[in-house]
C-alpha cells in the first residue's frame, strides 16, 4: 500500500487507508487530507508525489492550486464582514461599488453574488486566460455588462467572475485586495498555510496540478449560459504552472493551500466561528449560510444544486452528510471541503491529479464518509 504520512486519531484509520487506496489504483498521485472535530485536527495526512513522474514525493507543507475551493474562503470573508456591520448581504452591490449600476444591475443585490444568482456568470467581451491576472480590467468588464438573465431568479456557477464580483466589494469596503486581507484577518490569525497571490518565495513548495481531460460541451448550444461561462476565457490547468497565474489574485480559483489549512480556516464554520480562542464570526451570522439562494438545475453546471449564502449546501440534490446543517464547495479537478456544524467537523482534501468533476468527485465522497464513519466509533 502507498505510504501515507502525518497523524491520525486510531477510529480514523479508514480515513488514510483510504487515501493510500486511492494512490495505488492511480486515481490519486499527491494528496493530503485532514479533518477537524471538536477544536481538533484529528487527522492530517498526506501521501504520493508532487510530479506525475511520481520521483518527488508530497511533503508535509506542499500546496497546490485548489481552484474552486478558494471560494469558502470568500464566503467566509463576507460573511465576517457582515458580521462587523461593514456589508449588508441583502444590500444592492451599488451601495459599495457605484460603478456596478451600470445597465440595469441597480437592483443586483450582494446575496445574488453570493448565490451565483446575478446573471454575471461570465464576460460579454472576449478575454484570454492571462486577462484574469488583470484586476482592473476583469471588475470594469463585468460593472458596465448586463446580467444575463433576472437577477435572483436562477443560477447559473459564477466559476471565475465570482472571485471579481466578491473581491471587488471587500476591496470597497476594507481598502484592501481580497487576498491581503485574506493573509491579515484570516490566515494569519490562524496559522493557516493559504494563499491568494502566492509570493515566489513559496513557488518551489507547490505541487504543479495534474491536467483532465480536455473540458468539451457535446451538443450544448455555442450560445448557452454554459458554454458562454466555460469557455471565456478558455481555461486549461497548465496556466496554473506559471508564475503570472500564482501572483495574480483570482479569489474563486487560484487560492494555494493543502488539506490542513483548508480545514484549519473553515473549521471557523464548523465551529460556531470562532477556532482555538481565534473568532471571525458570530453563530448568528453563520446561520445565514442556510438561507436558500438558488434551488434548481444550476445554468451553468447543468446539475441540481441547493446554493446558500455562498455554500452548497446539503441535501437531496447534494446528499454530502448525514447532518441537515452542513455546507460545502469543492474545486474543478476533485478538491473539497466538507463543514458539519451539527457535529462540529470539518473535513478537506486537496490533491494534485485532477478528476472530470467541476466542484469535487468520487475520492472526496470516500474519504468523507470515512470519516462519519470514525465519527460513528
Amino acid at each position: 500500500m502507498a505510504e501515507i504520512h502525518g497523524s491520525f486519531d486510531d477510529r480514523f484509520a479508514a480515513v488514510a487507508d483510504a487515501l493510500s487506496a486511492s494512490i495505488d489504483a492511480g486515481a490519486d498521485v499527491g494528496a493530503s487530507v485532514a479533518v477537524v472535530h471538536e477544536g481538533r485536527l484529528i487527522v492530517d495526512v498526506w501521501g504520493g508525489w508532487t510530479d506525475e513522474a511520481r520521483t518527488l514525493p508530497w511533503q508535509r507543507d506542499t500546496i497546490t492550486n485548489v481552484w474552486s475551493t478558494t471560494k469558502t474562503m470568500m464566503f467566509l470573508v463576507a460573511l465576517m464582514l457582515a458580521d462587523r456591520g461593514d456589508l449588508d448581504l441583502d444590500a444592492p452591490v451599488a451601495r459599495y461599488w457605484p460603478e456596478f449600476a451600470a445597465n440595469g444591475k441597480d437592483g443586483v443585490l450582494v446575496r445574488h453574488l453570493l448565490g451565483h444568482t446575478s446573471g454575471l456568470s461570465g464576460w460579454e467581451q472576449p478575454l484570454q486566460a492571462t486577462d484574469l491576472e488583470d484586476w482592473d480590467r476583469c471588475t470594469a468588464l463585468l460593472a458596465g455588462q448586463a446580467p444575463w438573465w433576472e437577477p435572483g431568479t436562477s443560477s447559473g456557477y459564477h466559476a471565475i467572475t465570482q472571485g471579481y464580483l466578491i473581491g471587488e466589494v471587500v476591496r470597497r469596503i476594507t481598502g484592501q485586495s481580497f487576498g491581503t486581507f485574506l493573509a491579515k484577518e484570516v490566515a494569519g490569525p490562524l496559522g493557516a498555510d493559504f494563499h491568494v497571490g502566492l509570493d515566489p518565495t513559496h513557488f518551489e513548495r507547490v505541487a504543479n496540478v495534474i491536467p483532465p481531460p480536455p473540458l468539451e460541451f457535446p451538443d450544448v448550444d455555442p450560445t448557452s449560459v454554459m458554454v458562454r461561462t466555460l469557455g471565456n476565457p478558455f481555461m486549461q490547468a497548465e496556466m496554473s504552472w506559471t508564475p503570472g497565474w500564482r501572483r495574480a489574485e483570482v479569489p474563486a480559483a487560484n487560492g494555494h493551500g493543502n488539506a490542513r489549512s483548508v480545514a484549519t480556516i473553515q473549521s471557523v464554520v464548523s465551529h460556531g466561528g470562532e477556532v482555538n480562542g481565534t473568532r471571525l464570526v458570530s453563530e448568528m451570522t453563520l446561520a445565514r449560510i442556510f438561507e436558500v439562494q438558488a434551488l434548481g438545475t444550476d445554468q451553468v453546471l447543468g446539475v441540481p444544486m441547493r446554493i446558500g449564502m455562498g455554500y452548497g449546501l446539503n441535501g437531496p440534490e447534494t446528499p454530502m452528510s448525514p447532518s441537515a446543517r452542513a455546507c460545502f464547495w469543492g474545486g474543478w479537478g476533485g478538491s473539497i471541503v466538507m463543514n458539519d456544524l451539527d457535529r462540529r467537523v470539518t473535513i478537506a482534501y486537496m490533491m494534485n491529479k485532477m478528476g472530470l468533476g467541476t466542484v469535487g468527485d468520487e475520492r472526496a465522497g470516500a474519504l468523507i464518509a470515512a470519516t462519519y464513519a470514525g465519527l460513528a466509533g
